[in-house]
């Protein structure tokens, strides 16, 4: 029995050394890869850094109706690349086991809302102050406040959410930086890993602080990501549109950034397993369950979208008119036509048939659609609420009051191409200093799986950690 017992151990130490090796290797071939595609998307950024410059240079903040696409690409963000970090997140709280090889993929999103929030500094500059007599939430003349609060809370909000994200993605990261500062024979790598692994040695006690931090980063990612979609929604886009009250639209937003969150890793999914050798460990399984995922949350965006629909269109007020017509049947019908059949419509002919649903490519084209869907969706409301700003009635809106449908300008395209790609070139050079597959994630799963035979085959066991 002694013997047995100790050549499981060998068996198991060798095991744990050879997948070691293996992902550390994965992480340093990434060092000196993709120099070319590197300078393409440096060039695109910097291509939409002066279309920002040109934008603010010829346009001004003092005329909101320029900076609606802007304004959307900066809110399409956050609720795409700052709503990813949630598929490492809730998995993980329910101590999931397929998530582990996509739990780094899904992380690495969140210290790119640094972006965003530089982004996000003329979207404040353009927005109205409560002085203007526009009906908010803040009861601005009854209570007095600051006419800037909308401001002021939404940005602690965003400094919070991407401060709360790098520290996630810290903090899940140290064992993998101690196993880096190990395993480096590079000098200057080795001293960079030390600083970050923060004196990882493995303890009991490490290990145990260590996954209830993540627990509770996790936790108030969540709320305060569910907070930012509220405020954005309620003051950067309703309280601009007169006559505009739907309660149920802050959580609406919310649950489509979650739906657009589950479509971004995907895509991430995909290009990591494509081009970035990953392809061992991100497999089918991860595909077919964030497909179910996505096809799940598609359905609510229906849901959602119904219950607030049916308020208007019963309410038949001309107020309610006004505004089906401003954001569905009106000047934006077609953005709004997109959006249905991109997030909702599409995905429920396609995703129940299993060769798309059970499939790598089903789930990365549908995923690729929704993120279309999203930023048309996004288009529809914030574009014309934008153009509103300078209303002469802030508290009514009639079918006469309709603007005309605007489009994007150069500066415009530039931004929102730019942006993209800063958010890739970002995302590309953050693989280069985090494994993108966590390392002692994949060790802690082989010490719960086994094969075993059962008959005439053989199947895997899995345990549960807790």
């Amino acid at each position: 029995m002694s013997t047995s017992h100790n050549t499981h151990q060998q068996t198991q130490f060798s095991k744990q050394t050879d997948l070691t090796e293996k992902l550390v290797g994965l992480h340093v071939s990434k060092y000196n890869k993709n120099r070319i595609f590197l300078v393409l998307l440096s060039i695109l950024s910097i291509i939409g850094l002066i279309g920002l410059i040109v934008k603010i240079s010829t346009d001004g903040f003092d005329n909101p109706a320029e900076w609606g696409y802007y304004v959307t690409f900066v809110v399409f963000i956050l609720t795409t690349v700052q709503a990813a970090p949630m598929v490492a997140i809730a998995p993980f709280i329910a101590k999931g086991h397929w998530n582990r090889s996509i739990t780094k993929v899904a992380q690495l999103f969140a210290p790119l809302g640094l972006i965003n929030l530089i982004l996000f500094v003329p979207v404040l500059c353009v927005l109205p102050s409560l002085s203007d007599g526009r009906r908010t939430l803040w009861f601005f003349e009854s209570l007095k406040m600051h006419s800037h609060m909308p401001h002021i809370i939404t940005s602690i909000s965003f400094i919070c959410l991407v401060l709360l994200g790098i520290a996630l993605l810290w903090v899940s990261t140290v064992p993998d930086f101690a196993i880096l500062r190990e395993n480096s024979k590079n000098p200057y790598h080795k001293k960079l890993f030390s600083i970050l692994s923060n004196r990882w040695i493995g303890t009991s006690k490490q290990w145990f602080t260590q996954k209830h931090r993540i627990g509770i980063l996790g936790a108030f990612y969540f709320m305060t990501l569910v907070i930012l979609n509220f405020q954005i929604s309620s003051d950067f886009a309703m309280s601009l549109i007169p006559g505009w009250i739907d309660s149920l639209y802050p959580i609406t937003h919310a649950a489509n950034s979650f739906q657009a969150g589950v479509a971004t890793v995907i895509l991430a999914m995909f290009a990591l397993r494509k081009w970035g050798g990953c392809k061992d460990f991100i497999e089918f399984d991860q595909f077919w369950a964030l497909g179910k995922l996505m096809f799940a949350l598609s359905l609510m965006w229906i849901w959602f979208f119904f219950s607030s629909f049916i308020i208007f269109w019963y309410g038949a007020k001309p107020t309610e008119k006004a505004i089906i017509e401003l954001s569905m049947t009106g000047p934006y019908f077609v953005p709004f036509l997109g959006s249905a059949f991109l997030l909702f419509i599409l995905p429920l002919i396609t995703m129940p048939f299993n060769k798309i649903r059970r499939s790598i490519w089903g789930p990365t084209i549908i995923a690729f659609f929704i993120l279309i869907g999203s930023f048309l969706d996004r288009l529809r409301i914030y574009v014309p609420a934008y153009q509103l700003t300078e209303h002469p009635n802030k508290h009514n809106i009639y079918l006469a009051d309709i603007p005309a449908t605007i489009l994007p300008d150069i500066p415009d395209i530039m931004i929102i191409v730019g942006g993209i790609s800063a958010i890739i070139l970002a995302y590309t050079l953050l693989t280069k200093l985090i494994p993108v597959i966590s390392i002692w994630q994949q060790k802690e799963l082989s010490l719960y799986k086994i094969h075993k035979k059962f008959h005439r085959t053989e199947v895997l066991v899995l345990g549960k950690p807790e």
